[in-house]
């Protein structure tokens, strides 16, 4: 037992200058589908981010849920198809993206944060402007390219003390409602409010020298080296417009940009306030 609390005592001291270096610091924390397993797993992420506001760090979630668009779909009889990792969505897919997305996703989010002890306003990218697109690609339909951020929302709730949660769709100026990728959206918003960090939540440890043998993580990559990443195969696949997006994140002024495996409970205060750290860290350079 005495071994046990000195291991507390331990952690609760390794934490104190991260929690000293991040606090009135904004932290983006992007929540994406494949890491909501669980309901218990959701509860302790939204723990952790209720914790980091709680101890002045301006927190912001921004979610996707793919997992829960696609059983949608099934549900009224329509097939997922997918480009490039992006899902191919007509008209009548993008409105349930956005009542999937805006409706019930993040606000079962915000319930649990709220439940957490915490204070959440979740808002969509239709909300205030939020997110304005245009269509990326014919082929993709209501996939959305971003045009334009207006990230004003987002700083009157952090500045009202509030955790915003914001779901990735987007709109144009004729209405029209675009699927927006959560992970681009996560770093252009991350890059607009001069986060600190961006947290990538994922389901798997970060990038590995070996995509076949879990503990060859590498822990740290500077942006100028992905490019090589890419070239020798260690960076590949779906991985690569994940990396790319957090190279855009650093590109646009965000400091640090994580990629976490989402399903291990308190990966985020592990990832921030000790000196292991466990996923793949990004920096410039």
């Amino acid at each position: 037992m005495q071994n046990m609390d000195a291991m507390r005592a331990e952690m609760l001291t390794q934490a104190l200058p991260y929690l000293q270096k991040y606090r009135n610091k904004t932290i983006v924390i992007k929540y994406g589908g494949n890491a909501m397993q669980s309901e218990e797993l959701k509860r302790l992420v939204m723990g952790d981010a209720v914790l980091l506001s709680m101890v002045g760090i301006r927190t912001v979630i921004v979610h996707g849920g793919g997992p829960e668009i696609t059983d949608m779909l099934k549900r009224v009889g329509k097939t997922s198809e997918f480009v490039d990792g992006l899902r191919v969505t007509d008209k009548e897919s993008a409105e349930i993206v956005q009542m999937v997305l805006a409706g019930k996703v993040n606000k079962d989010l915000v319930k649990i944060l709220q439940n957490a002890g915490g204070k959440a306003i979740g808002i969509s990218g239709i909300d205030g402007h939020l997110i304005d697109a245009k269509m990326r690609d014919e082929r993709l339909g209501y996939v959305g390219e971003i045009t334009n951020i207006n990230i004003e929302i987002v700083e009157d709730i952090l500045n009202m003390g509030y955790i915003p949660v914001i779901s990735t769709v987007g709109f144009d100026d004729e209405g029209n409602v675009y699927n927006i990728n959560a992970d681009t959206a996560a770093a252009r918003i991350a890059g607009m409010l001069g986060a600190e960090s961006l947290i990538m939540m994922t389901d798997i440890r970060g990038v590995l020298e070996d995509k076949d043998d879990p503990n060859s993580l590498i822990t740290k990559i500077v942006a100028s080296e992905v490019r090589q990443l890419m070239n020798r195969g260690i960076i590949s696949g779906g991985m690569i417009p994940k990396v790319e997006c957090c190279v855009e994140a650093i590109r646009r002024g965000v400091n640090k940009v994580f990629v976490v495996d989402g399903r291990v409970p308190h990966c985020t205060l592990m990832e921030l306030f000790t000196d292991e750290g466990m996923g793949t860290m990004f920096v410039g350079g």
